[in-house]
């Protein structure tokens, strides 16, 4: 495997932004859901809309989960393959 310093920090930070367990806990929803919207997850995780709203960002910022809107909701989906078998194979480990 031939991989330089910055691709190394790429997944370095990957790893650090999944390592959160709420955000953990995001991923796994979307994965097992096929995607869901804020309110949905707020539901889920008995958390206020805007801290559910900051975990996001986080999420998509890294290029982990993206949003498509659907009228005035907006349905958020992981949209990165490697990411979801990163995730689904560290839950395989409980």
């Amino acid at each position: 495997m031939d991989m330089n310093y910055k691709e190394l920090e790429d997944i370095s930070e990957i790893l650090k932004i999944l390592a959160h367990p709420v955000r953990l806990c995001i991923v796994r929803g979307l994965l097992e859901s096929g995607g869901c919207n804020v309110t949905h997850m707020q539901n889920c995780l008995g958390m206020p809309q805007s801290t559910v709203s900051q975990h996001l960002q986080k999420l998509r910022a890294a290029g982990i989960i993206q949003g498509e809107r659907c009228g005035l909701e907006i349905t958020y989906r992981v949209c990165n393959e490697k990411v979801a078998q990163v995730v689904k194979t560290l839950l395989e480990l409980k």
